[in-house]
């Protein structure tokens, strides 16, 4: 921990500490900025919720992304940016007017590993776990999955659009204070629990590939289990492994390609293979979102995203 009694410590200190792992490095970051950050959300977007809002998302952007400043001395002017970023792109759904795209942050195709690989992730996922089950879920989709627009956020969890705003917005809020606030404490490994997930996703796939499925979901799964499939259909889990086995007798494969793992919510995200002689056989990707209940599957939801 960064002592911060002998005096303020400058931007590059914080910048370094947060990047070793110090939350209330990051979080004494945004305070300092945090009203450069609001006069940037509210010039562009007037004095709004919104501003408010565009301001804990930039947050919760530099949670994943502050390891990306190439400059330590220029923290506030990069906070700016991913402020300025965040409140054009609501400007772009809000109007229908054209606004001018903003120079864009480096593209980064999986957050999750971005955030597997940073100091910081024991405390933004012990700070998850913190939430309702229900904000947390949608804060997994929104910042840790492709399944991030509302739209589809929406349409997975079977919530109304503007239910997931809410719910992201009390999200962001809770994440943003306990940021600013953070304190000193011992923090799950989750490395440890995503890679534990990772290869049970793997063991669960290579199970069906070889017909083993039933015996995989009877060791991991509660005998209650329910499956709600992309269509709506609702069925036990007994019924899964024939449907995984008609896939595979079709020349269908699943490959998993994301893992997000809490205590209570685990996604897997697998890409959906079709075979050559029938390329359009399925949609190209499938999302499991599995609720778990004393470590066991009580509940699945499968979802396709839709193609971008």
């Amino acid at each position: 921990m960064i002592g911060l009694v002998s005096g303020a410590p400058q931007d590059s200190e914080l910048l370094r500490a947060a990047n070793s792992g110090d939350a209330g490095a990051l979080g004494l970051l945004l305070a300092r900025h945090r009203a450069g950050m609001q006069a940037v959300a509210v010039s562009v977007l007037g004095h709004s919720h919104d501003a408010e809002d565009a301001v804990q998302e930039a947050a919760m952007i530099a949670l994943r992304r502050v390891g990306d400043v190439r400059d330590p001395d220029a923290v506030g002017p990069w906070l700016k940016m991913v402020v300025r970023n965040v409140c054009r792109a609501r400007l772009r759904k809000m109007s229908a007017v054209p606004v001018a795209e903003p120079a864009p942050l480096d593209v980064v195709p999986d957050p999750a590993e971005v955030l597997d690989r940073h100091a910081l992730r024991d405390w933004v996922w012990t700070a998850l776990e913190d939430l309702t089950p229900g904000l947390r879920l949608v804060t997994l989709l929104r910042y840790f999955t492709d399944v991030s627009s509302y739209d589809e956020i929406a349409a997975l969890c079977d919530l109304p659009v503007g239910t997931v705003r809410s719910r992201l917005h009390q999200a962001r809020t809770k994440l943003t204070d306990a940021l600013l606030a953070a304190a000193d404490g011992v923090y799950d490994d989750v490395a440890a629990m995503n890679a534990l997930h990772r290869g049970l996703a793997d063991e669960f796939m290579e199970s069906g590939r070889r017909g083993q499925l039933a015996s995989t979901i009877a060791d991991r799964w509660s005998s209650e289990a329910q499956v709600l499939w992309p269509t709506g259909k609702r069925t036990d889990s007994a019924y899964l492994p024939g449907a995984f086995d008609r896939d595979v007798s079709a020349g269908v494969r699943q490959e998993v390609v994301n893992v997000v793992a809490s205590r209570e919510v685990v996604i897997w995200e697998a890409a959906l293979i079709s075979p050559l002689e029938d390329p359009s056989h399925c949609p190209p990707s499938v999302v499991w979102v599995q609720h778990l209940d004393q470590d066991r599957v009580s509940k699945v939801r499968l979802y396709h995203p839709r193609e971008r």
